[in-house]
């Protein structure tokens, strides 16, 4: 799902620019929207980075068997909040904590570890990589790129999504 529809051309900076615009109520109806039209008796989501804290905001809709972030932010970054943005952790305190399996880097500055305790504290899987940093597990092309791990948290995710 792409998460600035009508602006798939925006680099990184300009993503980060436009987060404090984003409006959870269409993200996650796009998300519900999406699971419907999929149909299956069970429905999982995942998600990488930004994707990773709307996976997260998801546990709220009841919607999702199982959601695995990776490196979902677990608190809205300063810079990105606005009107539209709740916090990820409300969501996940108001939906079914233990359907969601955060992946996450001990080194990651997204976050960090104040953030992983209190979703751990809500009864979420946490599965963190010590040395890891943001993005490890996808682009391979990253310098945070780590292969192992990688695909350690990719195995995880699948046995996840499917217990």
């Amino acid at each position: 799902m792409e998460l600035y529809p009508g602006r798939e051309d925006f680099d990184l900076q300009q993503r980060f620019d436009a987060a404090s615009g984003m409006d959870d109520s269409a993200i996650l109806g796009d998300m519900l929207a999406a699971a419907d039209v999929v149909g299956g008796q069970r429905t999982g989501a995942i998600g990488f980075c930004m994707g990773g804290m709307y996976a997260l905001k998801a546990t709220s809709t009841g919607r999702f068997d199982r959601i695995v972030p990776f490196y979902g932010m677990i608190k809205v970054p300063e810079s990105w909040r606005g009107p539209g943005q709740g916090e990820p952790l409300d969501h996940v305190s108001r939906g079914d904590s233990g359907s969601v399996m955060e992946i996450v880097g001990g080194l990651d500055a997204y976050t960090p570890p104040d953030d992983i305790a209190a979703l751990r504290s809500t009864g979420a899987t946490v599965v963190e990589y010590p040395e890891a940093e943001h993005g490890f597990v996808h682009d391979s092309s990253r310098p945070a790129h780590r292969p192992a791990d990688a695909a350690d948290a990719l195995g995880k995710a699948a046995d996840w999504l499917w217990a």
